[in-house]
């Protein structure tokens, strides 16, 4: 296993500068920039993940430290951000950024009064898993849609790269 709870906090804090650094002043046709029908754009990320830091890491993770294998967590709707009306770019970063920061706080409170990385809770889909492993997943998850994020707007400019496209590995799908 290579968790460690010191590295995962360090990334979770990260991202919130990274993405603003990234998006932070962009036009809307870099924000508004899709995959595809039925592709989220870079503003639609962001929402999922300010959705992902209020119902869905912390209040899984309180679950399993309140009633172990007992109760099985809530379900997370990963599209609940869809319903919601639009708003700008800045707006969503800050909020993110805040309450990512305030969720990277509370692991570290919790921490201090021992944190039990091995605790099992019941994900409604999975079945058995280890706060551990809710915690490493929350990383990762930082990542796929960061990783998203880049992806859809070097898609932006598939047809204007040319031939150079055979070198892009972004752009290739394979």
């Amino acid at each position: 296993m290579n968790f460690n709870l010191n590295e995962a906090l360090d990334m979770l804090s990260r991202t919130p500068h990274t993405l603003e650094s990234l998006l932070s002043g962009l036009s809307k046709d870099w924000l508004h920039s899709r995959e595809g029908k039925g592709t989220w754009n870079p503003v639609e990320v962001i929402e999922h993940l300010i959705e992902a830091e209020k119902f869905n890491w912390i209040p899984r993770l309180n679950v399993i430290l309140a009633a172990g294998e007992n109760k099985p967590f809530p379900a997370f709707d990963r599209y609940s951000h869809l319903n919601q009306s639009e708003r700008q770019i800045e707006q969503a970063l800050s909020e993110f950024h805040h309450v990512r920061m305030e969720n990277v706080a509370y692991i570290q409170r919790m921490t201090h009064s021992g944190l039990d990385l091995e605790k099992k809770g019941v994900h409604p889909e999975f079945g058995v898993v280890q706060v551990s492993e809710l915690l490493s997943a929350w990383v990762v998850h930082d990542f796929t849609h960061m990783s998203q994020i880049v992806r859809v707007m070097a898609e932006r400019y598939r047809a204007d790269v040319g031939p150079w496209s055979a070198y892009l590995g972004i752009l290739n799908k394979k």
